[in-house]
Order: C-alpha cells, then sequence, then structure tokens
C-alpha cells in the first residue's frame, strides 16, 4: 500500500486528511529566531542530490518544526495571493499556480511523515502532536476559502471552453471536486463545525497511531526458554534472541507482534500454551485496559466520522469515501462482499474439519481453536501435498528475491536495470539505494529498500515517494518500499517466508506505478488513484513471484545455490487454493467491520465498553462470525480505517477483481515479455490519477472487468 504524506492541495483536501489534525488559528508568522533557523535548514530548498533526493545526513529532528512553520507561511501567502487576485480566473492563474504552490512545506512534510512511519522517536512523535493543528488550520484555511474557491468555481463552469487538454480539463474537475467534498459550500457556521470535527479526529487518528507503535512494542511475547520455542527454524530462534537482546534482556526470547491477528510464528511454534498466549496476546492489543488503550479512540472516531458525513450531506461515512472510488455506492461495496462472504466461511468450515480431523487423529483432546489453525494447516498441507512451508525459507534469501526476483521481473518485463548505490545519505543504516534506469539508458527513478523490522517502524508494509514525477516541475520519483522482515543476527542469512517474498513483489508494484508515472500536473502522480483501484497494479505484481523464469533465477538455496525443486515447485502449485477458506474469511471479516463502523449513524457509534461488543454483533450479522477464524484485523489495531482506508478496506479484494482478470490478459498473450509489460505501462502504469481509473483497466484489457478468475482464484465458486 503507498502513503502520500506531502501537504500539497490535493492532500490537504482530504486525500490524506487523517494524518493531520484541524484548528481555528491561523498559523503564526515565524519569529527572527525562526527565520535564522530556516537560514541553515535543509529543507529551505530543494536538495542538490540526485532526483532531489533528501539530504538525510544534514536533516535533523530540530529542521522539521521551524521548515513546516515558514512552509505553512509561504504557502498561505501563495494561495492569498491567487484568491485575492482581481484579474480574471484563468487556468494557469489559478488552477497552476495552486499546483505550484507549497513546495517548501511539501518537502518538510513529505520527510517527516516518511520518516514518522518509517524510523520514528519522542522528538518526532512530539512534533507529530503539537503541528497537527497547525497543519490542520492551514488546510482548512485554504479548502474553505471562498475567494479561492470562487475562481476554481467559475472555472470548472466552463472548463470545456477553455482549449485545455484532457489532463488539463480533467485537473479542473478534481480540484472543484475535492473542495466541494472538504466543505467548500458549506455556510460559515457549518464550516466552523467542520473544523472542529477535523481537529478532534486528527487528535484522536495520531494518538491511535502512536499507541499501536508503543503497544506492538509492549504486547511482543517474551519466552523464557528455547525448549518452549521447538518448532521454529534455528534463523527465527536466533531472530529471537537477538530481540531479546536489543530489549536488555539477555537469555530470554522476544517473538515481536506483527500487525495482523495471526503471527508467522504460530505455524511452527509446537508448544500448545505459547501458541495460546502469543494469539492473545495478538488479538487482545489496544482493547485490555491501560495506556495504549484504542477502543474510545475508535469508538469517537466512528462518532465524529459519521457525524461529518452528515454535515456534508452523506447519509454516512462510507456513502461519503465511495463516492469518490471506482465503487462510487455502500450499495456496491456490499454486494459484493456479501457475494463472497458465504462461500468464504463454507469453505473455512470444511477446512476447519479436517484441521480438527488432524487433531483428533493425533489424539490432541482438544477442539481447534484461533491459535492452533495455522499450525495444523501446515500439517494438513504436509500430508495433502507433501510439503511445509518452512521448506521453502531456505530458497528465499533476502538479496536473491530482491535483485534476481524482484528486480529480474522488472528487467524482463519492462527493460528496467538497477544499481546499488552507497554514496547517497541514508536515514537509518538497513536502508539500500537504487538507481533504476529505464530500457533506453536514461534515469527514471531512485529506489529504497528498507524491509527489516524495528522497534521504532510502524508494522506491515507500505509504499511512499520522496519525490513524486512531474512534467510541471521536471522531476522524477524517488520512491520507497518498507517491509517488517525480522533482522538475523549479524553474519546470519536473511530467509524470508513465502509471504513476505509476495509482499515484496507486491510492493514493488506500487513503486512501478510511481516510478513509471508520466504525467504533467502533480496531482495526478503515480498512485493518486482511487483507493480501490491503487491495490490493483501492485497486485498484478505478485504474479511474477511464481512465473517459472523468475522462480528459477531467485529460488536458490542459501547454502548449495541449488534452485528449488521442480518437485517442490509443483507442490506448492497443486497447493495453490489451499487454505482459501481462512484467507478469504479473515480478509472479509476485517472489511465488513471497516464497513459496519462506517456505516453507521452518530448515535449507533458504542461507547468505548461497548466496542468490542459492536464488533461481535457486526460479525455475526455479515455472516462471518466463525470462531476459529477472527478478522484479519480487530478495530483495536485496525490501524488501516485510522488513516486512508477508512471505508476502504474493501480495495483490496475489489482490486483483485482487476488484478486476476489482467494475469489472464499476461498469461493469454505469452506472459512475461517486454511487449506485455509495455502495453501495461503505457496504457495504465503511466497515466497516474489523469484519466477516469475504470477507463484506464479498459484501455489496458480491452473490455470490461471480470469476476470469474477471481472467483477461480479463491476457490470460490460452485463445486
Amino acid at each position: 500500500m503507498k502513503t502520500r504524506l506531502a501537504v500539497a492541495l490535493a492532500v490537504a483536501l482530504g486525500l490524506a486528511a487523517p494524518l493531520y489534525a484541524a484548528d481555528k488559528a491561523k498559523p503564526a508568522a515565524p519569529t527572527a529566531a525562526k527565520a535564522a533557523d530556516m537560514a541553515n535548514n535543509p529543507f529551505a530548498k530543494p536538495s542538490t542530490l540526485a532526483f532531489q533526493y533528501p539530504a538525510f545526513d544534514k536533516i535533523k529532528n530540530e529542521h522539521f518544526a521551524p521548515a513546516m512553520e515558514a512552509g505553512m507561511v509561504e504557502h498561505r501567502a501563495e494561495i492569498d495571493a491567487i484568491a485575492n487576485a482581481t484579474d480574471e480566473a484563468t487556468f494557469d492563474n489559478t488552477i497552476v499556480a495552486m499546483e505550484k504552490s507549497g513546495q517548501l512545506l511539501n518537502r518538510a512534510t513529505t520527510v517527516f511523515f516518511s520518516l514518522s512511519g518509517a524510523n520514528t522517536n519522542d522528538t518526532l512523535e512530539k512534533i507529530q502532536s503539537e503541528m497537527a493543528p497547525k497543519l490542520s488550520a492551514h488546510q482548512d484555511a485554504i479548502a474553505l476559502n471562498p475567494k479561492l474557491f470562487a475562481r476554481i468555481e467559475s472555472l470548472h463552469a466552463k472548463r470545456d471552453k477553455l482549449g485545455l487538454d484532457a489532463e488539463g480539463t480533467r485537473l479542473i474537475e478534481r480540484y472543484y471536486t475535492d473542495f466541494v467534498r472538504a466543505g467548500a459550500k458549506l455556510n460559515d457556521a457549518d464550516k466552523a463545525t467542520l473544523k472542529a470535527m477535523n481537529a478532534e479526529l486528527a487528535t484522536l487518528q495520531t494518538n491511535f497511531s502512536q499507541n499501536m507503535l508503543k503497544e506492538n512494542n509492549a504486547s511482543a511475547v517474551i519466552v523464557d526458554s528455547k525448549d518452549e520455542l521447538k518448532g521454529l527454524s534455528d534463523e527465527a530462534i536466533a531472530a529471537a534472541a537477538e530481540a531479546a537482546k536489543q530489549r536488555k534482556l539477555e537469555g530470554k526470547y522476544v517473538i515481536a507482534l506483527q500487525n495482523t491477528s495471526g503471527q508467522p510464528a504460530l505455524a511452527e511454534l509446537q508448544n500448545r500454551a505459547l501458541r495460546e498466549r502469543l494469539q492473545k496476546a495478538s488479538v487482545g492489543r489496544a482493547s485490555h485496559g491501560g495506556e495504549f488503550d484504542n477502543r474510545a479512540i475508535v469508538a469517537q472516531v466512528a462518532k465524529i466520522r459519521a457525524k461529518r458525513a452528515a454535515l456534508l450531506g452523506y447519509e454516512n461515512h462510507a456513502a461519503y469515501t465511495l463516492e469518490d472510488e471506482t465503487a462510487k455506492t455502500v450499495k456496491a461495496v456490499n454486494d459484493r462482499l456479501a457475494q463472497l462472504a458465504p462461500a468464504a466461511v463454507t469453505n473455512a468450515k470444511k477446512e476447519a474439519a479436517d484441521l480438527q480431523a488432524m487433531i483428533d487423529k493425533e489424539k490432541g483432546g482438544f477442539q481447534l481453536a484461533p491459535w492452533d489453525w495455522s499450525f495444523y494447516a501446515e500439517k494438513v498441507r504436509a500430508e495433502k501435498f507433501s510439503f511445509d512451508e518452512s521448506q521453502l525459507r531456505p530458497y528465499f534469501e533476502f538479496d536473491n528475491v530482491l535483485k534476481n526476483g524482484v528486480f529480474f521481473a522488472a528487467n524482463k518485463l519492462y527493460g528496467l536495470t538497477f544499481k546499488e548505490r552507497t554514496d547517497l545519505p541514508v536515514y537509518n543504516p538497513d536502508v539500500r539505494v537504487f538507481d533504476v534506469t529505464d530500457a533506453d539508458g536514461k534515469p527514471l527513478a531512485i529506489f529504497l529498500v528498507d524491509w527489516y523490522a524495528r522497534d521504532n517502524k510502524r508494522g506491515g508494509a507500505w509504499m511512499n515517494e520522496y519525490v513524486s514525477q512531474s512534467a510541471l516541475f521536471g522531476t522524477r520519483s524517488v520512491v520507497a518500499n518498507h517491509l517488517n522482515i525480522p533482522k538475523p543476527p549479524k553474519g546470519e542469512p536473511t530467509l524470508l517466508t513465502y509471504d513476505e517474498v509476495n509482499t515484496a513483489f507486491h510492493e514493488f508494484g506500487h513503486a512501478l506505478h510511481g516510478m513509471f508515472s508520466n504525467v504533467k500536473y502533480p496531482r495526478f502522480s503515480g498512485t493518486s488513484v482511487p483507493r480501490d483501484f491503487v491495490e490493483y497494479p501492485s497486485q498484478v505484481n505478485e504474479m511474477w513471484m511464481t512465473w517459472p523464469e523468475v522462480l528459477k533465477n531467485y529460488a536458490k538455496h542459501y547454502k548449495t545455490g541449488e534452485p528449488i525443486p521442480q518437485a517442490l515447485v509443483d507442490k506448492v502449485t497443486a497447493a495453490d487454493k489451499f487454505n482459501q477458506g481462512f484467507e478469504t474469511t479473515e480478509y472479509l471479516g476485517a472489511a465488513l467491520l471497516d464497513q459496519s463502523w462506517h456505516q453507521i449513524k452518530p448515535e449507533q457509534a458504542p461507547e468505548a465498553s461497548g466496542v468490542l461488543d459492536f464488533e461481535a454483533a457486526a460479525l455475526k450479522k455479515a455472516g462471518v462470525d466463525f470462531a476459529p477464524v477472527p478478522p484479519r484485523y480487530r478495530s483495536a489495531y485496525f490501524s488501516h480505517i485510522m488513516g486512508g482506508y477508512a471505508a476502504g478496506y474493501y480495495a483490496y479484494i475489489w482490486s483483485e477483481v482487476l488484478d486476476a482478470d489482467s494475469v489472464e490478459w499476461f498469461k493469454e498473450n505469452g506472459g512475461l515479455t517486454r511487449k506485455n509489460g509495455d502495453h501495461f505501462r503505457k496504457t495504465l502504469l503511466s497515466r497516474g490519477g489523469s484519466q477516469d481509473a475504470m477507463q484506464l483497466f479498459k484501455d489496458f484489457r480491452g473490455r470490461d472487468p471480470d469476476v470469474k478468475p477471481l472467483l477461480e482464484r479463491r476457490g470460490l465458486t460452485a463445486k
């Protein structure tokens, strides 16, 4: 997934609004001291490094607040000059001028929020909390400026008569829509109410994200003896020992928690009591009382979002969100999820019966519980297909996956080449940097690889851009991928799980979307597309992970160099639909929870003490309350819906319809070829948000999407 963190105007108007707060106060003018600070501030001017790559070696914590303060003042002056101009509004003096504004603020906030996610510290967290109301006041001053909106509205009314190209006309339409959705047509009293709501939401959301980082660290499971870890690989045990050492717990072992309800170690740990402890620690996060409990935040955010939607004229927050996505309506999303849920749960129950049979066969003497699923699924997989996933890890070494897998596929499909460089500064020693060269030999982008987990790094995986492509500014992409792979002790190899390899290919699909962007205006750059479309290209890129030519190039034993045996590959392929009932049900559980929270009216929001009851009722109503399969995320640690995926977590499976259909196209047309890659790049990846998303799909595929490939992939077709 991508997080656009700059406070460019498009972001300020709601594309990433949950990251910021709202306040009535105007940003204060910088004092003389602040002005002096800016004289040596690395954000004062664009970076002189290649592609305006951030000067991480010069950027210090103390530079952010002065740069953001000065950036807001500069941006506000630029916007006021546009809004208060006495000459007639034109495309250049209004829309293009807005696109060009706010560059200092953009530079500072892009790096700040990127590091807040990838490499935070107490100082950055404090700055984030302190700057939130100021940044929001700045957003509101722009989005709710009546003179500015009047100029945009006048251009929107005559947009087809201005002689603009298609991208220019769409830019006017997008600005108009952004402003209306941000509340530009509200009266003054309602605007004041909206600002107050935004203020509270941003504060709550900031608190939620900071709670989650601390809660994940606090909830890590501490194990006293190596004997309890029986079943884990030597590499995993070494990583757990290293994690304990980092916490000054020498002699013990620490199993860190990943974002999801399920934890990777559950598939291997033989100690059932430890599995139970690990699972309960995971699903109980931020909902058991104490300093980092998020239940009150979840309830209050849902209530305020419902109130804000009503203020803006929508039935609920989901209706507000979905209007601007490819789904368009709540009904469309509900219908799609309802279409998938019954078959998914039916399959999950069949799978559960197989797991229970395995437990009974081993005379376990207990009923299948959530902490048993992954462990016994691997046993059933081994029995049915004669392999388990632990057999794959020796063939998935970090560098081989990256260079001979991810990069190799991009070379074959698009002609890209990659060269690692060590002369550019990084914000953490684990980060690696690569020059990306296009097929014509010209520099295309700079790519940062940040794959290791850290205590000061948020969970999950994501892509972000430090610099976005724009012909208006003559900029190319500086893009980063972030994963959370446990780092082994020094000198030990980094061996990835199957899912981690898949995630690496997925996130690189987002990176390609940014790198290949070929638009004029920053508003449309790269992944600036609807949320339920943005996952589609990245999901397509996952297909190359197991494409025979790619797999044999990177899946080599880290000790012997021997390629992965074809017999093992055949077993993986044969098991392709294995456990799909579980995987689809846990995903749908989370997606349906998201919709339940965002399809309520304000008075239906529970109090903090009722959050878990609300959750249970929502899952039951949707028919996905199957106890052995908890939702992938429970409400108190569902970070997606505290950010840009509010009412949008359905997007992954919505996008998968397009993805599965596109995979069929690649297969029908010869697979991993430059011709196919160039077609995908030209018709879709390069266009960003400059055209309607579904039209881009049609331009690529030649027709409307077909849901059948998705149903086949997930084993949801009628037997």
